[in-house]
């Protein structure tokens, strides 16, 4: 890699996470370009030479954090010998994820309607793909075996996700009686007897 390269990897890095830290402090509606221009020291013409917008910026610090939860839920399923200790693992990455890494979390979470994604949905699309081909073929030969339920992916998708990210986003919100540690005993079994073949 030439210098020049390396320079703009570099910058694209600080905008990123400049980005990421301007959203965990000041939220929505101090996510703006020009505090994390200020936060950055990067000037907006660089940032629309690396992004080609504030919007682009935001979609690849999206597909960023999404490309991190989805590195530990592939991890966790990798090790899984069982259907039950998959679904386990998954549900217990997103939840750790979300404990460790509470701003990519929120970030996340606070995504999901921005008109960014639908703008670069493509890109944000490419960024999920890895995952979603892992777990498709973690549950195509479990399907077939008869260890979880017949059902269309996207069906399973929701019942395995479904529960665990709303936990996540309501923790992240600061609603009252949410709490991390006892999703973590209860919600596995649960999203296993929602998928488990009858």
């Amino acid at each position: 890699m030439s210098p020049k390269q390396q320079r703009g990897e570099a910058t694209a890095e600080r905008l990123l996470a400049s980005a990421l830290d301007v959203f965990d402090s000041a939220g929505q509606p101090g996510f703006t370009v020009n505090a994390v221009t200020a936060a950055s020291g990067v000037s907006l013409g660089s940032l629309y030479h690396h992004f080609g917008s504030f919007d682009g910026l935001a979609a690849a610090l999206y597909s960023r954090c999404m490309s991190a939860l989805f590195d530990e839920l592939i991890a966790g399923l990798s090790r899984a010998r069982t259907a039950r200790t998959g679904v386990r693992a998954i549900v217990l990455a997103y939840l750790r994820f979300t404990e460790v890494n509470p701003a990519a979390a929120r970030f996340i979470h606070a995504s999901a309607y921005a008109g960014y994604l639908a703008a670069h949905a493509e890109q944000v699309t490419a960024a999920k793909a890895p995952f979603m081909a892992a777990v498709a073929d973690w549950l195509r030969p479990r399907m077939a075996a008869g260890e979880i339920a017949t059902l269309p992916e996207p069906l399973v998708e929701m019942l395995l996700i479904g529960p665990v990210a709303e936990t996540a986003r309501r923790w992240l919100a600061g609603v009252p009686g949410i709490d991390l540690e006892q999703a973590a005993r209860v919600l596995p079994d649960r999203v296993w007897r929602s998928l488990a073949a009858d």
